[in-house]
């Protein structure tokens, strides 16, 4: 299929602009009209921001495929395939099973703290002491957004510690 980006980008598209309106039309409790930070403004920017990605890609130069392209006269050169990596793609969505396992036994921070490593490990990152801090941090954060702005409770820590 030519363009095959560009139909998956319409397709997206699509369910941005239903997500969005979904969430535009989300009723709101009488005490929730004052907030600053509403239930529904974190789905409106994601559907903001996800269309917009759709109409860049939709509205981009078509890319040339492979068959368009000239091939060199030696007929290697040039010639590299995509190399799916099914094995580390397993390992993501294995990954994702064990975060999603370890939330409440080990708390929000620990288990998060982990997955950002071990994925990062897996995409092929090797500097640790840029992870590990990096990790923490960005737990930490998301822990504290979620938390204190949108008021929901996520145990921190292990079962034992909190």
């Amino acid at each position: 299929m030519k363009n095959l980006d560009k139909w998956i980008a319409v397709i997206f598209l699509v369910i941005s602009i239903t997500y969005g309106y979904s969430s535009a039309m989300f009723k709101l409790l009488p005490f929730e009209l004052n907030m600053v930070f509403l239930p529904n403004t974190l789905p409106n920017a994601l559907a903001v921001i996800a269309g917009m990605l759709c109409l860049l890609i939709i509205l981009s130069p078509a890319q040339p495929t492979e068959s368009e392209m000239q091939l060199p006269e030696d007929g290697e050169a040039g010639t590299s395939k995509k190399k799916f990596e099914i094995g580390q793609a397993a390992m993501l969505v294995l990954a994702m099973i064990a975060f999603a396992l370890a939330i409440r036994p080990i708390g929000f921070l620990t288990s998060t703290t982990v997955f950002l490593i071990a994925t990062g490990w897996i995409l092929g990152e090797r500097k640790l002491a840029w992870m590990i801090p990096i990790a923490a941090f960005s737990a930490f954060c998301v822990w504290y957004l979620v938390q204190e702005t949108l008021g929901l409770y996520l145990r921190p820590l292990p079962w034992f510690l909190s």
